[in-house]
């Protein structure tokens, strides 16, 4: 029996210092991202942090997956709410618009901008970036052949990167951003 609990115990603990390392990057940055801060947050020793994550690299490459992780399924939660409704590509641009606009100008929404922002100083981060905005493009994928558009696969990337830039603008700008007539101007497009 004690080695279920005390396995839970490893990845409740560590779960807590990756979202306490979320929490000081989305507040802090990266570049105010200390030892002390994550356990301070976390809750946890400094020993227990170290033990978990030796290095700085792998402590946010961890964060980074787990940020993607649960952002995918949340959207694909969204997806799945909608994808019975048949929506028109006018009507999920709206729906992408309102999903934007939902989101808090908080420290939760700077921390993946920081970490994605490190990776292009940081080549260990590299890996976790790509697999982050792989997870992304597929889900954009999953959207575009529910809606029926010609070759999905060409269309995800710039999607993805409409929706961050437009995200990004909104955080650094503070306020909402239309997301509808930019994204429907790129879906007619890649439509021809």
């Amino acid at each position: 029996m004690a080695g279920p609990t005390s396995r839970a115990g490893v990845v409740t603990t560590r779960d807590a210092i990756l979202r306490a390392t979320l929490k000081v990057v989305g507040e802090q940055g990266v570049g105010g991202l200390t030892n002390r801060r994550i356990v301070a947050a976390a809750g946890v020793s400094l020993g227990t942090l170290t033990y978990h994550f030796p290095s700085q690299t792998e402590l946010l490459r961890e964060a980074m997956l787990l940020f993607a992780e649960e952002e995918t399924a949340k959207l694909a939660g969204i997806v799945e709410a909608y994808r019975e409704q048949g929506l028109s590509l006018e009507q999920a641009a709206t729906v992408v618009e309102h999903v934007i606009k939902q989101l808090p100008f908080g420290t939760d929404e700077l921390a993946p901008h920081e970490l994605y922002l490190q990776a292009a100083r940081d080549p260990g981060l590299h890996e976790a970036s790509a697999k982050c905005f792989a997870a992304y493009d597929e889900l954009a994928i999953t959207i575009l052949t529910a809606l029926g558009l010609p070759d999905p696969e060409r269309v995800a990337g710039p999607v993805v990167a409409l929706i961050a830039g437009l995200q990004l603008r909104r955080l650094a700008t503070g306020t909402d951003v239309p997301a509808a007539e930019p994204l429907m101007m790129l879906l007619h497009g890649a439509r021809g």
